[in-house]
């Protein structure tokens, strides 16, 4: 018994490169005209990540930007060869709508600033793409979804590691559970940030804490990795530096009961190093660690199975899926909902953590 599940799961990590591969390896199509993308907001992640990636895309093609920042108009132009009539500054955005060349828009703002400019590129009849966390509020996440229903345009939210193929087998075991019932989950991501400087993550008004930045990867994490949805929520937070962190959260430790039982124990912190993701089973264990760098993840099983496939680049295979699943119209990978339900438990574990008290959800 024991060698015919482990050969199977051989069997299956080996097929792995074909049946749970992104849609953009599996529907390549060299004759597609490219999607325009637009990108709204220029800071750090689209400049030394999403950019760059963009050039790695088979079914994407930059030719919009959205800043607020007109020193930064030249360095791109330059760079990305994007053209005078594609650039937009935060109050001429909704002139999208009348701009061909611009298929798809994609926000990446601070959390706080999503509802109002994806709203914005959902009313212009652009399909939106939205950075995670999806927003603040459950409330926001609605408003979002609900602009985006009325202008018929598709909705994705940017959770690069739901596009990772060894990820996409934590996800396929949720269901098949090849080593028995999932008992115990560990979710764990953060790092040792020293001196985390005036930014936006470290402002409640912007969306800044570390459980909405990084602790999201926990939590999503927790719930595809259980295939379930909790139905309870304890949580506690606290600092080692309580001068810097006046507004946020600097360590959030959170616990999910879920319906079958099983539990998941998730952390996060930019005052610690820490960056795994472990299942207990009935039958046996497996994990990734670390499981959402921008470099790779790996993981094995305890049966001695490698979770180690490599792709060359996360976030253009994420972005070229999502550009599939508007050619080919069909459904994203990772639609609103699914970023509305993170954001609905992340709003629970701040009130179990005030409140000292379980939340049901």
């Amino acid at each position: 018994m024991f060698l015919n599940r482990r050969n199977f799961i051989r069997n299956t990590g080996v097929l792995l490169g074909s049946t749970l591969m992104p849609y953009s390896y599996l529907l390549a199509n060299s004759s597609q005209k490219p999607l325009g993308i637009c990108l709204v907001g220029l800071g750090t992640y689209s400049t030394t990540i999403l950019a760059p990636a963009l050039q790695f895309t088979k079914y994407c093609k930059l030719t919009g930007i959205v800043t607020g920042t007109p020193s930064k108009i030249p360095i791109w132009q330059k760079r990305y060869g994007i053209k005078d009539t594609n650039i937009y500054d935060y109050e001429t955005m909704h002139q999208i709508a009348d701009n061909s060349d611009i298929d798809v828009i994609y926000i990446v703002l601070p959390t706080g600033l999503h509802a109002t400019y994806a709203i914005k590129a959902a009313n212009a009849g652009k399909h939106v793409w939205c950075e995670k966390p999806m927003a603040k509020t459950e409330t926001e996440c609605k408003a979002i979804i609900e602009a985006c229903n009325k202008n018929k345009v598709k909705l994705s939210i940017g959770y690069r590691m739901q596009h990772e193929p060894n990820t996409q087998q934590i996800i396929k075991w949720a269901m098949s559970k090849p080593y028995g019932a999932i008992k115990t989950v560990y979710a764990e991501i953060g790092y040792n940030v020293t001196n985390p400087g005036n930014t936006w993550r470290m402002n409640a008004k912007l969306g800044g804490g570390t459980m909405y930045d990084l602790g999201v990867y926990a939590l999503n994490a927790s719930r595809y990795t259980t295939g379930e949805e909790p139905i309870s929520v304890t949580a506690r937070q606290m600092t080692t530096r309580p001068e810097l962190f006046t507004e946020t959260d600097e360590t959030t430790h959170f616990t999910l009961e879920f319906p079958s039982g099983a539990i998941a124990h998730g952390k996060t912190s930019i005052g610690d190093n820490m960056h795994r993701l472990h299942a207990d089973c009935k039958n046996g264990w497996y994990n990734l660690q670390p499981f959402s760098m921008y470099s790779g993840v790996k993981g094995k099983t305890s049966d001695n199975i490698l979770l180690d496939i490599y792709i060359e680049n996360q976030q253009a295979q994420q972005m070229d899926d999502d550009a599939l699943s508007i050619i080919n119209n069909r459904p994203v990978m990772v639609p609103g909902e699914e970023g509305m339900r993170d954001i609905r438990i992340v709003e629970a574990i701040y009130k179990a953590a005030k409140s000292k008290a379980k939340v049901l959800l």
